[in-house]
């Protein structure tokens, strides 16, 4: 199953220790640690929880009641931590995603305590025939089509040098 950034984002940080909601909610809020990526509200997190847990992907493991309602605490299931940790591998497929789908990726693996470069060297060799592709379209092009083939391919060089930047 395709799953979005609030699912991906909420498995990423299950499988670094079970977690409830409120938790995962409090990371992903304007100023929490990951909300400096993606901002997601509560709901949000509680309805990708859900997802993952009717997928298998999470499990509830204990509820937690201190001083307050209790609450649910996840944990990943193996299923789950085979699958988030084939995404945090696997490149972003479309440019428009790296600022969201990159970034969170990046915030994850450093969470973990786990190296950036395998991922950043992977995605710096998806993006480089990218770059090649639109420099060849936009020798051709007139008009706005070139003008959208050099945005694009200002995007691509742009995200380029942020990951050599990142590899050192």
């Amino acid at each position: 199953m395709e799953w979005s950034l609030p699912e991906w984002t909420v498995l990423g940080v299950v499988r670094e220790r079970p977690a409830h909601g409120f938790a995962i909610a409090a990371l992903t809020a304007r100023g929490g640690e990951l909300g400096q990526v993606w901002q997601m509200p509560r709901p949000v997190v509680y309805r990708a929880l859900s997802r993952l847990a009717e997928a298998g992907l999470v499990e509830p493991a204990e509820v937690e009641s201190e001083g307050g309602p209790p609450r649910t605490v996840y944990a990943i299931t193996p299923t789950g931590r085979a699958a988030v940790d084939e995404w945090l591998a696997t490149p972003v497929a479309h440019v428009r995603e790296l600022r969201s789908h990159l970034l969170m990726k990046l915030a994850l693996l450093d969470r973990r305590g786990l190296p950036v470069e395998p991922l950043v060297t992977v995605q710096r060799a998806a993006l480089e025939p990218v770059l090649a592709a639109l420099a060849d379209e936009r020798e051709h092009a007139e008009g706005f089509p070139s003008v959208l083939l050099t945005w694009r391919h200002g995007n691509v060089a742009a995200a380029l040098h942020f990951l050599d930047g990142l590899l050192g």
